[in-house]
């Protein structure tokens, strides 16, 4: 089950990860992300934000330190552990990784072969319970009318709400985002990132989320995480963090002039 709203559901403990002798992907990371909650991770390219993600459900594992997700520790699960810790997080990445010849509604369907057995060749495969649901996730996102047009007739933003609601099909409990509004126009990318975070309220859903847009994140996040060179150099709400304190982040010298560090729960 997930934890309840303000409980602690994903825990690094002094997380390191190498790659090979002389690259370090995250460097000491103690954190903590509360059930519930919009966490959006900045900094620059390589900084970390995406080896981080990728800890969370179990696609790398540390080096040195722990990860605990739902109760999980990721670093010691056996396989069958973690395909079964992968059914509760949902998964939303740059590019959308829709199938352009299915059909909207097809592609929301797949987001629920976690839990079925055997393949589906086509729509009418898909159990009706499951159609029903796909088509309410479509209506969630805005894009009920579009159930049956070919997803590679939509534009960047409305796939990057088809793959929201892909990933609503799995009932996750933790949603992960990596750059998802990084191909988009302004417009889109605000619109992705309101239905997120009204998504993540609605259904105490949690959500980790990597940025490079700073009014985004701070529009949209509740709390922002920033990184450097894998470390955790900004850990604290949005309200009350200036826009001038976030874009520290991204100045390549000097330290970062934020407030300081949250305590790790």
């Amino acid at each position: 089950m997930s934890g309840q709203p303000g409980e602690p559901v994903v825990r690094f403990d002094g997380v390191s990860k190498r790659f090979g002798p002389d690259i370090l992907g995250l460097d000491d990371v103690s954190l903590s992300v509360r059930a519930g909650e919009v966490v959006v991770l900045l900094g620059l390219s390589g900084s970390g934000k995406s080896t981080l993600l990728r800890h969370v459900d179990g696609l790398q594992r540390p080096s040195a330190g722990t990860v605990s997700v739902l109760g999980t520790d990721v670093g010691t699960a056996g396989g069958g552990e973690l395909r079964r810790l992968r059914r509760r997080i949902g998964f939303v990445f740059q590019q959308f990784h829709l199938v352009g010849s299915l059909s909207v509604l097809e592609n929301v369907c797949t987001g629920a072969l976690g839990g079925l057995r055997g393949p589906r060749l086509g729509l009418i495969s898909y159990p009706r319970q499951v159609r029903r649901e796909a088509l309410g996730h479509l209506e969630r996102v805005g894009l009920g009318d579009r159930a049956f047009q070919r997803a590679d007739t939509l534009s960047g933003g409305q796939q990057q709400r088809v793959a929201v609601a892909r990933a609503l099909m799995q009932r996750p409990e933790i949603l992960l985002a990596d750059e998802p509004v990084a191909s988009l126009d302004p417009e889109s990318s605000a619109q992705v990132m309101r239905l997120i975070h009204e998504i993540s309220a609605e259904r105490q859903l949690t959500v980790l989320c990597s940025l490079h847009q700073v009014d985004l994140a701070l529009s949209w996040g509740d709390r922002v995480i920033g990184l450097r060179a894998g470390r955790v150099v900004m850990d604290t709400p949005v309200l009350g963090l200036s826009r001038d304190q976030a874009m520290a982040l991204y100045s390549k010298l000097g330290a970062v002039p934020a407030p300081p560090l949250a305590a790790a729960v």
